[in-house]
C-alpha cells in the first residue's frame, strides 16, 4: 500500500476512486470530514492547556516554591503552553472549502488537499509544544513532592 505525500497525486487518486459516479463534492465532503478531526484534536488540546494554567494559578507558587528545578520547569513548562495555546489558536482560524477554486476539479482538489496537510503539520507542532510543556509540568509536579518529603498527618 502506498501512501500519496504529493496533493495533487492525492487528489487524482481520490478523484479516481469516486470514478464516473464520484464528484468535486463527493470528495470534498471526504476531506471536511478530516478538517474536523484535526478541529476536534485542537480543542482537546486547548482544553488540556487551560487546565494547566488553571493549575498554575491554583498552586504554582507553592511548586515553584519549593525549589530551583520545579521553578524552573513550571516556567520552562508554561511558556511551552502558552506557545501551543498561540499556535492553536492560530489554527483556528476557518478557511471555506467553498473558497477554494480553480479551472478544474483536480486543481481545487489539490489545493484544499493542500491546506489539510498544512493543518495537519501546524497541528503535530502545538501537539508537541504542548507534550514539552506538560513534560515540564510533571516535572515541576515530581521535584515538589520530592521536595515535600513525608507528609505529617
Amino acid at each position: 500500500m502506498e501512501m500519496l505525500t504529493d496533493p495533487t497525486a492525492e487528489a487524482a487518486a481520490l478523484l479516481a476512486r469516486e470514478g464516473a459516479s464520484g464528484s468535486l463534492s463527493e470528495c470534498m465532503r471526504l476531506i471536511s470530514t478530516q478538517f474536523v478531526v484535526i478541529q476536534t484534536r485542537s480543542q482537546v488540546m486547548l482544553t488540556l492547556a487551560t487546565i494547566t494554567l488553571t493549575i498554575t494559578g491554583f498552586s504554582g507558587t507553592r511548586i515553584a516554591g519549593s525549589g530551583p528545578l520545579a521553578r524552573d520547569a513550571m516556567a520552562i513548562g508554561l511558556v511551552f503552553v502558552l506557545s501551543a495555546v498561540v499556535m492553536v489558536l492560530m489554527s483556528l482560524r476557518v478557511r471555506w472549502l467553498t473558497q477554494f477554486t480553480g479551472p478544474d476539479p483536480l486543481s481545487v482538489l489539490s489545493a484544499i488537499i493542500a491546506y489539510r496537510n498544512a493543518k495537519t503539520r501546524q497541528y503535530l507542532a502545538e501537539l508537541i509544544l504542548l507534550s514539552l510543556g506538560m513534560a515540564c509540568y510533571v516535572l515541576a509536579m515530581i521535584a515538589y513532592l520530592v521536595k515535600a518529603g513525608p507528609m505529617i498527618s
